[in-house]
């Protein structure tokens, strides 16, 4: 989209009570940083791909590769994203890991993306 696409304002008016409403209302660079950065993992479609894997069910690494017809190296690679995220947890069971959706808001989050891009 070409800048000319853009409508603007025709003068150039400050409108104060707006202005101090939004800053009153904007959250900190930290928090804007982290938000940020939560958004970023959702930017890849293998991170999407494991997170509908545990939509329905804990599984370990093996079945998740097996799953997705990939290598377990690649997936525990993305699987460290979403865990360091908070997206995911896991739980030993012997020799195995198991992985999981860490809490609701991840299905949530995926949820209303998917109706976003439905609209």
């Amino acid at each position: 989209m070409a800048i000319n696409d853009v409508e603007c304002c025709e003068t150039l008016h400050k409108h104060e009570h707006l202005l101090n409403q939004v800053n009153r209302n904007m959250p900190d660079e930290d928090e804007l940083y982290d938000l940020a950065e939560l958004f970023k993992v959702f930017g890849d479609s293998t991170r999407i791909r494991i997170l509908f894997v545990l939509f329905e069910a804990e599984v370990c690494v093996c079945d998740l590769a097996q799953a997705l017809n990939m290598t377990q190296s690649a997936i525990s690679h993305q699987l460290k994203l979403l865990k360091q995220n908070k997206l995911v947890k896991s739980r030993r069971e012997g020799k195995s890991v198991f992985y999981s959706l860490a809490d609701g808001h991840v299905r949530t989050i995926i949820a209303q993306g998917r109706e976003h891009i439905e609209e």
